[in-house]
């Protein structure tokens, strides 16, 4: 399947603070916009694929979006695999177009649990709760602390990660959080969860993204501008919870990236640039080992050499990630790797022909890798 299915469009709202808007209507502007951004009219749409808000589940969230677009879709769904979800909505395009099942896809995803309510990722974590463990910070927390017993890392590694990504969300005009961060504001600032500083800590944000899926053959015929072939993708599943997971610093995104990169013909060494999924500086640091860009236990000798920045030979997050750019789990993530395909993000890879894309949900639960090619 490698390139004959195409990301033909990408669209997003605003991203932080975004009172008196629900999911739907933040779903509907991206989806206008990506539509938009492919120069594909909305009645070449057959598919939906929509990821459930988070914060506000509700059943047949996919027919109420579908009605609020204006489609009659022959196929779609909203499904959930937290933050994976997003990846895997575009895996779930890919197949059934190939399978022709569906010929234009939109795939996106939108919450408000900055205006709306957060309660989701406070809530307690099963009988564990007894003991302390509530919010989904907790479970990173555990991640983190297990990492630093087996690794022994300088708190300044995590640091590298955050820095990393808060310079690259400043230089982004649609970032919601512009802030550049110093390792030594980074060091000062207060404990979430211990070991978690602040700014290890994603942000809660309003706001929507999508894109529209459709084969190599169908933009030709669409007379579509940039669309960008996608080359492999994969899917892991660490199913066990937290506490009974016997190895907590690696887990199944291995698995995800293998397979990806397996069906792609590549290997790390031909990425050029990585949209990694950073909702804890954690998760970065476990991710770069588990997808081979580094050993295990060596990702922060990695970091703490640049590697990672602007300018480093794996420049990751282009665009802020969800440290600095938007809380927003996971799509915007894929947006960013279509415009570095593109040539056309903010801090730009100078030519970038490989863009990875990492996708995870719950605490490490799932995985979900892609890999875009020009």
């Amino acid at each position: 399947m490698r390139g004959n299915i195409v990301i033909a469009g990408i669209g997003h709202t605003a991203f932080g603070k975004l009172p008196g808007r629900d999911t739907v209507s933040l779903n509907v502007e991206a989806c206008r916009k990506a539509l938009a951004d492919a120069g594909v009219p909305k009645d070449a749409v057959d598919a939906v694929f929509v990821k459930t808000p988070t914060s506000s589940r509700e059943l047949m969230y996919g027919q109420k979006l579908a009605e609020a677009l204006g489609l009659q879709p022959r196929m779609g769904c909203a499904f959930d695999q937290g933050g994976a979800a997003n990846v895997t909505g575009i895996m779930l395009a890919a197949l059934a177009i190939e399978a022709g099942q569906c010929e234009v896809a939109l795939v996106c995803y939108a919450d408000n649990p900055r205006t709306g309510s957060r309660a989701v990722y406070a809530r307690p974590r099963g009988d564990d709760a007894a003991y302390g463990w509530f919010s989904t910070a907790a479970g990173y927390a555990m991640l983190h602390q297990r990492y630093l017993l087996d690794y022994a890392p300088l708190p300044e590694a995590f640091g590298h990660v955050a820095v990393a990504c808060r310079a690259n969300g400043a230089a982004n005009p649609n970032a919601q959080l512009k802030l550049p961060l110093s390792m030594e504001q980074y060091l000062a600032a207060p404990w979430v969860v211990e070991p978690l500083r602040r700014d290890d800590c994603c942000l809660v944000s309003d706001g929507g993204a999508a894109i529209v899926v459709m084969s190599a053959r169908r933009a030709r015929e669409l007379g579509v501008r940039q669309p960008v072939p996608i080359l492999g993708f994969g899917q892991g599943q660490t199913s066990w919870e937290v506490v009974q997971r016997p190895e907590l610093t690696s887990t199944m995104a291995a698995t995800a990236a293998r397979t990806a990169f397996a069906m792609a013909g590549l290997a790390p060494k031909d990425v050029d640039v990585a949209q990694i999924y950073d909702c804890f500086t954690i998760t970065v640091l476990m991710t770069l080992e588990d997808y081979g860009f580094c050993k295990p236990g060596h990702a922060a000798g990695f970091v703490a050499e640049g590697r990672i920045a602007a300018g480093g030979d794996l420049p990751i997050n282009t665009s802020g990630g969800l440290l600095s750019e938007t809380g927003m789990p996971g799509l915007q993530l894929v947006l960013e790797g279509v415009r570095q395909i593109r040539g056309t993000s903010t801090m730009q890879k100078k030519g970038a022909k490989v863009a990875l894309v990492s996708n995870q949900g719950g605490t490490m639960h799932t995985h979900a890798t892609l890999l875009l090619g020009a």
